[in-house]
């Protein structure tokens, strides 16, 4: 058994299609379908359900893959480890954040002291930030909720207000706060399903008495305030999103019940081996926040 063998079922068992993934190879469909037939051979299973052209991974295969991907990660750490103490490199941090206002002055305040750390950054959902973690895709996370799982070590770093924010022109908007069920009728701008912020409000909403009129659904956490500005509807979004060019052409109402709030955390791999540059940047993180709540 070769690694390139386990590379090459790796892509097979993740696009689940054999002329796509020996594109993404660089190699002939017959050659990857030969090497795919001679690993399953020597394991002495199949590791896919074959019905005519199409492939699927069997209960084999994705057990083999769990094993696979476990083997790449330990060689890439194994990897990071190694340049890391013999120093061929100041080190690379992958960083997968919620959309915080905050993370780009922090980010600049650690490379004024780091400025040779290198960064990798990821935003998607709480749940494709876990897999990352999980898969040893990313280093650290920063999200809301807080990552949390078997393995997996997290800290609350702080907890913030969500407020609405309106049009200047909306018939609340002179309004310092409101009732989470005064929106009911409202269009909302939000973020899709599997957001922190998104699943949360969904839920008080639902707690208030109505489900959400979603008018626009985005998957970019910026495009959310620009909405809001154009007129289209309200959306939630952190106390600490809602200045500069907001405040001037938006209204910020806070929601005096129910009480809406998120928590910040900091999540890492308990087990997993982390650099130097790693290491700084957790403890950098902890102390910035616990600075900027205690301010």
């Amino acid at each position: 058994m070769e690694l390139q063998q386990l590379k090459y079922f790796q892509a097979v068992a993740r696009l689940e299609h054999m002329t796509r993934a020996a594109e993404e190879l660089n190699i002939t469909q017959p050659s990857l379908s030969i090497t795919i037939g001679r690993l399953e051979e020597s394991i002495g299973v199949p590791l896919f359900d074959r019905f005519g052209r199409q492939i699927k991974l069997n209960d084999f295969g994705r057990t083999f893959l769990k094993r696979v991907e476990r083997v790449f990660s330990e060689l890439d750490e194994g990897v990071r480890e190694v340049k890391d103490l013999a120093g061929l490199e100041y080190g690379t941090v992958s960083l997968a954040a919620t959309n915080l206002v905050l993370l780009p002055e922090l980010l600049n305040s650690f490379l004024t002291n780091y400025p040779q750390v290198k960064f990798r950054l990821f935003q998607d959902t709480t749940l494709k930030m876990q897999q990352q973690l999980e898969k040893g895709e990313v280093d650290l996370c920063i999200t809301s909720p807080p990552v949390e799982g078997q393995g997996i070590q997290c800290i609350p770093l702080f907890r913030e207000e969500i407020i609405v924010v309106v049009p200047k022109e909306h018939r609340l908007a002179k309004c310092k706060e409101i009732m989470l069920h005064d929106l009911a009728d409202d269009p909302f701008v939000s973020l899709k399903t599997g957001y922190g912020i998104r699943d949360t409000a969904d839920h008080l909403c639902q707690l208030a008495g109505y489900v959400p009129n979603i008018a626009f659904e985005v998957n970019e956490p910026s495009l959310v305030s620009y909405l809001v500005q154009s007129g289209i509807g309200v959306a939630f979004l952190p106390k600490n999103a809602w200045k500069g060019t907001l405040e001037q052409t938006t209204s910020c109402l806070q929601i005096k019940d129910p009480d809406f709030h998120r928590t910040i955390g900091l999540s890492w791999m308990e087990e997993r081996y982390f650099s130097a540059a790693s290491h700084r940047l957790r403890q950098f993180v902890i102390d910035y926040f616990t600075k900027f709540t205690n301010e």
